[in-house]
């Protein structure tokens, strides 16, 4: 539940509030390290723009050193960070107390956090020095715009003592406090220039060495959205390695609003490379209405250069076409511009192709970019007279800034830095090498299959039409039919009547017949009559089918307790040929297609969908907690929630703000005998044991950990077979002996229900205790097997959950490694990707964008795993999907639109054979409906949600516990969220059928809007590109945005009704004061986790190198990253290897 679900909880108007500012008060936001829950603080910062404040917003995931570092070269007077993920008493004490020993305690500290942070705690943490906490019951009183008057107001201070003024011996890179508060006096005194002037004058004269003033300055202008910023960021890093020696310093500037005087400052948010000591970055508002520099621009320039900075870089806010002034301020001036400018004539009007000494096209991967390229060039021969020069001469460039190592960008940065030396005559020694590139447009889908989205939208809307226009012809074959033989008792099969059969009087009716019948599909006809019978079979007493080449026989009925025969499938009472083909087409038997009522034709004998989820502490306590919920079930369905920390890619550390959140709100998994500790005590190649993962950015690592842990738990049991286990563990301890170290080991005490399986060979892979061949059989026997699921859905992440950690195209790519793997290898029963709504949901979807957003991700994944090469019925099989469910109608037919649209498209379109046709998919109750207030209504609302589901045939299902309001489940409360359906599915009578919505006049008719809602959509996002084209514009993001809010005016107006939140309060509420249960890690497990950590980097330091140089072999080679972490994982931890990848495929870049 986030902060503005939490402030929405209320019955009363809020107030609305705003202040008038004294200074220029300028903030620093961002959500804590591990966080994505970016939606508040952004509401939040467009607020504080609104009242005047100047904004430097950095997004999600940011640590503490890095929001201090910025604060302190911004000179701010405040920091406001929203924390939902645990930690946050170890994060804002962390700050306090590195803002002190920077000599920094005057900038305030705002912090935010919904119920996550109790009241106990939040008394503790303004105790320490944080100047206000601001709970949801501040957001009753005062509301948003209240909050934010009043932290303005805490941080309405002048941020310059007396008489500063900047002093020469203090203006060096090491003192970046006098730097950027002399950068504040340049522009507070932005109204008297002269005594600017005339200090920094004195500087220059007096003690700033001559050659200090002549540091080069390159500057970088263009229109607004060109791509500035990440184009920087590209220069600055390529520059901090080819000059380890070197310092940067950066200045840039973005637009005051003129009618409230605030500012965002966002360029940071897209810069990943200068969270560096090397580096200096300053943000300036203009403070000055139609221009693109700031005033102070020129004296901030004039001092950085005296501060020996050996180059500085200056970005101007977005400009027009007559815009030219950065040239007045830069040595070297780079011009960024978009293929969309228009009609070439445009060209003319633009002032900085006369003056830029470089001029980039960026986002060169957009359509016409070549012909963009050829006209920009022809305007500067024609500006500059040079119609003689070649086009590789011609200072203009095509780059995709945004993409990691690109050509083009490192080509300009080569030639730029060679053209500031040349001019500034600099003795530089040079290490970067590029050759002469433009950006080559690199299609992650083929440009003949763009249209992809529109063509599913058509195709099922064709394949309905058709239904339709069958069941209308079959309806009066039917009474044609049904005429001869009232007439003359002539009975036949549904086929052609042969006339000379037919007496005269009927054969103009059996002409007519005939010919209808004749424009019915073959199929259709053959569906039509195997109808009786096979629904017959359904009133048998027992039904016989096959799953997988098994033949199974399931009883038919259950008997109630009023002796009752009730129906596990409950049949159509059809007698008329068209309502039949209409049913067939639309609805079918469950397993039968277009498989609406569910893929099976019956729900698995003896194995609920009810998952059991865990995730705290370390390995074993979630361990533990899987034990306990899975203590007298049928099947296994281990369901697992990872820390934060691990979410993103990192590895546990002391240090305090990652440190906090080891093992909080999740399981601290970061090396492979933390996988074979968590799911140690399950066979994992059981049938009736599968486990899923909740993690995306670093998904093909943990995935990798996983199936290592598998493997080993069979060879273990190889060698208990064998009678060479005990040899096995001497040879384990012997290798750890002769480090010096202490094989590692199970961390609690084993859980009474708890067999040893998996712990055996702790510390070694299994690899070195048998043959290659047997380890081969083995590990091709457990990958055929494995029951589970990795989510890894890397598109929604970016679209609405930010644990995105690699560039998009990078990680798309390991994607597809993972899935050729799982091809290669015959994975059969295992999820590549479990494609999730279910966090589109939860950042404020409503329900027909959640799954039209999922679906087509999932066609979009699709297109890409087939662009690669591989075939349809190699990879359908291991696609997952993944839905929340709310309280919405919508949510009552979500699987079986979904199913019926994944079906026909994937039957008709892409050729596909019928298992690939079967859309499987988990459900999680809705964690937006989980309420701080009145926390026990939770339990109803989670209870109708699971009944949805379970009515519709979810293939597995996640109950939400009533405390996740607030906290990490407790023991206790998972439980009684695992009741809640076990209670449904064991004791509700209803819930004995396994067809309970077919047959509804209501079902039937929200079926068809909900489709025809969802395939609109598809058109919307096909008009946008596709599912990437519709990224770069954020259309997803911005319309889950837009719905969230909409929920939360509808919520707080009392327009929408929420029992306990809005109406129906407790006239007795809890005392404020009273505190629940917290699970939360201990200091103790932390500190086992980074110990152990520390131990298996020391155990296999000797084999880390070369499985690293082989992965960046294989990335560089573009050969199968997937392959070569299953062998990485081994020997490497999670940190160390996300690092690595890091380095090879880029970091993923914040946006708004």
């Amino acid at each position: 539940m986030n902060f503005i679900d939490k402030v929405a909880d209320m019955n009363s108007t809020q107030p609305k509030k705003s202040t008038t500012l004294q200074n220029h008060v300028r903030f620093v936001t961002a959500t804590s390290l591990f966080d994505g829950h970016d939606a508040a603080i952004n509401i939040m910062r467009r607020i504080m723009q609104a009242q005047g404040a100047e904004v430097i917003h950095l997004g999600h995931d940011r640590g503490v050193k890095e929001i201090v570092d910025i604060a302190i070269q911004e000179d701010v007077q405040g920091i406001a960070v929203s924390s939902y993920q645990g930690g946050h008493m170890e994060f804002f004490c962390y700050m306090m107390d590195l803002l002190n020993e920077r000599g920094s305690g005057h900038i305030q500290v705002f912090a935010g956090g919904g119920g996550v942070i109790i009241p106990s705690e939040m008394q503790e943490l303004m105790e320490y020095g944080v100047n206000r906490v601001y709970s949801p019951e501040d957001g009753r009183e005062l509301g948003l715009e209240g909050m934010i008057a009043d932290m303005l107001e805490r941080a309405d201070f002048s941020v310059l003592p007396e008489n500063f003024e900047p002093q020469a011996d203090k203006l060096v890179p090491k003192n970046v406090q006098h730097i950027a508060r002399s950068l504040t006096w340049i522009e507070q005194n932005k109204e008297g220039p002269e005594v600017v002037k005339t200090i920094l004058a004195k500087l220059s004269d007096q003690v700033v060495p001559a050659e200090n003033l002549q540091l080069p300055v390159i500057g970088f202008t263009g229109t607004g959205g060109a791509g500035k910023s990440c184009l920087m960021d590209e220069f600055v890093r390529s520059f901090l390695t080819e000059f380890p020696e070197k310092r940067v310093a950066i200045l840039s500037v973005d637009p005051s609003k003129r009618k409230t005087g605030g500012a965002l400052l966002g360029d940071r948010m897209r810069m990943n490379s200068i969270n560096d000591p090397r580096v200096f970055m300053r943000s300036l508002a203009t403070r000055r209405s139609h221009l693109a520099t700031s005033a102070a621009l020129d004296s901030a320039v004039r001092l950085l250069r005296a501060c020996a900075y050996d180059i500085t870089f200056v970005e101007t806010a977005g400009i027009g076409q007559s815009d030219s002034e950065i040239s007045d301020f830069v040595d070297l001036s780079v011009y960024v511009m978009t293929p969309e400018f228009g009609a070439a004539t445009q060209l003319e009007k633009i002032d900085m192709i006369d003056f830029a000494d470089c001029i980039v096209i960026n986002k060169f991967d957009k359509p016409g970019a070549e012909d963009a390229l050829l006209a920009v060039r022809k305007q500067y021969q024609r500006s500059h007279l040079e119609f003689e020069t070649t086009p590789e001469s011609i200072p203009v460039f095509g780059v995709v800034a945004n993409r990691f190592n690109d050509s083009g960008t490192n080509w300009l940065y080569h030639k730029t830095i060679g053209m500031l030396i040349n001019k500034k005559s600099l003795n530089w020694k040079r290490k970067h090498k590029a050759e002469f590139a433009v950006s080559k447009m690199t299609e992650l889908i083929p440009s003949d299959r763009k249209e992809y989205l529109r063509q599913i939208a058509s195709n099922v809307r064709t394949y309905k039409k058709n239904v339709l226009k069958n069941t209308k012809t079959a309806s009066e074959c039917g009474q044609l039919y049904g005429t001869i033989l009232q007439m003359e008792g002539i009975t036949t099969e549904i086929a052609k009547l042969h006339l000379a059969e037919v007496p005269e009087n009927l054969r103009s009716v059996a002409e007519l017949y005939n010919d209808k019948l004749a424009t019915l599909p073959e199929s259709l006809l053959k569906q039509l009559e195997e109808f009786k019978e096979k629904r017959q079979s359904y009133l048998d007493e027992k039904f016989s089918f096959h799953v997988r080449d098994i033949a199974l026989d399931v009883e038919n009925y259950l008997t109630s307790l009023s002796g009752l025969k009730i129906p596990k499938i409950a049949t159509p009472k059809f007698e008329d040929w068209g309502e039949i083909i209409r049913w067939l087409g639309l609805e079918n038997f469950p397993g039968n297609f277009p498989f609406t009522a569910g893929v099976f034709p019956f729900k698995r004998e003896g194995e609920d969908p009810t998952r059991m989820f865990a995730g705290e502490g370390i390995a074993e306590r979630t361990n533990r907690r899987f034990h306990l919920l899975a203590q007298g079930q049928l099947a296994t369905r281990l369901s697992t929630a990872f820390d934060s920390v691990t979410l993103y890619g990192s590895n546990p550390h002391s240090r305090p703000d990652i440190y906090g959140k080891i093992g909080n709100a999740g399981v601290s998994i970061c090396t492979v005998d933390d996988a074979k500790r968590l799911y140690s005590g399950f066979d994992l190649l059981l049938s009736n044991t599968s486990v899923s993962m909740t993690i995306n950015g670093p998904a093909p690592v943990v995935l990798a950990f996983f199936v290592n842990a598998a493997i080993d738990q069979q060879i273990e049991k190889y060698l208990h077979e064998k009678g060479n286990f005990e040899d096995a563990q001497k040879t384990l301890h012997k290798r750890y002996k002769k480090q010096g170290l202490v094989p590692p080991e199970y961390r609690m005490e084993l859980p009474g229900n708890h067999d040893g399986l998996g712990l055996g060979l702790l510390g070694m892979s299994g690899k070195y205790f048998v043959d290659a061949e047997t380890y081969d059989t083995i590990k091709a026997d457990v990958l055929k097997n494995v029951r589970g699921t990795v989510q890894a859905d890397i598109l929604k992440e970016d679209q609405a959950q930010n644990t995105c950690i690699f560039t998009t195209n990078f990680a798309l790519r390991m994607m597809g490694d993972m899935q050729e793997y799982f091809t290669a290898n015959d994975v059969r029963n295992f999820y590549s990707v479990s494609i999730s709504g279910f966090h589109i949901a939860e950042a404020g979807a409503n329900p027909i964008s959640q799954v039209a957003f999922t679906l087509a991700n999932g066609f979009t994944l699709i297109e890409y795993y087939l662009a690669r090469g591989l075939q349809i019925d190699d990879f359908a099989r291991n696609l997952s999907f993944f839905f929340s469910n709310g309280m919405d109608p919508e949510y009552a037919v979500i699987g079986r639109v979904a199913r019926r649209i994944f079906a026909v498209t994937l039957r008709d379109l892409y050729g596909a054979n019928e298992r690939s046709q079967k859309l499987k998919y988990h459900i999680q109750t809705s964690g937006r409906s989980l309420h701080a207030m009145e926390m026990d209504f939770n339990d109803i609302r989670t209870t109708l949600q699971a009944l949805y589901a379970i009515y519709d045939n979810c293939n597995s299902l996640h109950t939400n516990a009533y405390d996740e309001a607030i906290t990490t489940p407790t023991g206790e409360s998972v439980r009684r969220a695992l009741a809640i359906q076990m209670i449904i599915n064991h004791e509700l009578g209803q819930a004995y059928n396994h067809n309970p919505l077919q047959g509804s006049f209501l079902i039937e008719e929200l079926t068809d809007l909900v489709e025809e809602a969802i395939l609109s959509e598809f058109v919307r996002i096909s008009d946008r590109g596709g599912v990437l084209g519709a990224m770069e514009t954020m259309y997803q993001r911005n319309k889950i945005q837009e719905e969230s809010l909409y929920y939360e005016r509808l919520k707080h107006s009392g327009e929408l009704p929420i029992m306990g939140v809005n109406t129906f309060l407790n006239p007795n509420p809890p005392d404020a004061g009273a505190e629940i249960e917290l699970a939360r890690s201990t200091n103790e497990e932390k500190s086992m986790q980074i110990r152990d950590l520390e131990q298996f980097h020391q155990f296999n330091a000797s084999e880390q190198d070369s499985i690293m140089e082989r992965l960046s072999e294989t990335a560089l080679k573009n050969g199968n990253i997937f392959e070569v972490l299953m062998e990485a994982v081994q020997v490497c931890s999670l940190g160390q290897i996300t690092q690595k990848l890091y380095r090879l495929g880029g970091k993923y870049r914040r946006n708004m």
